[in-house]
């Protein structure tokens, strides 16, 4: 499957994404810093903006980095690309969007 949908919880990504944004997501696609992007954690699927790309694979960060419970890459270091499930091209419930303002800051 090219694409899969994936339902936002928490508020990590706050102001972009809200808990109960629903995003598609395109597998494989290529990734840049900036592009948010979902991975595949031992504690489940996270979404977050990839920041940079290391030997190690992405390093992933939170938009908000004052959400309660949030966990990126600050907690648990880069994610190996064969984690990263895929790139986010658009939200589409409640609000649908294809953009992703860079993060506050």
């Amino acid at each position: 499957m090219l694409f899969t949908a994936v339902h936002v919880t928490g508020e990590s990504m706050l102001p972009v994404l809200r808990s109960g944004d629903w995003l598609l997501v395109r597998r494989g696609a290529g990734i840049r810093p900036g592009d948010v992007v979902v991975a595949r954690r031992p504690h489940g699927l996270i979404v977050k903006r990839a920041f940079r790309h290391t030997d190690d694979g992405w390093w992933l960060e939170s938009d908000n980095q004052s959400a309660p419970g949030r966990r990126d890459s600050w907690d648990f270091g880069a994610v190996p690309e064969a984690d990263i499930v895929g790139r986010v091209v658009l939200r589409y419930w409640p609000r649908p969007s294809a953009r992703f303002p860079a993060p506050p800051g």
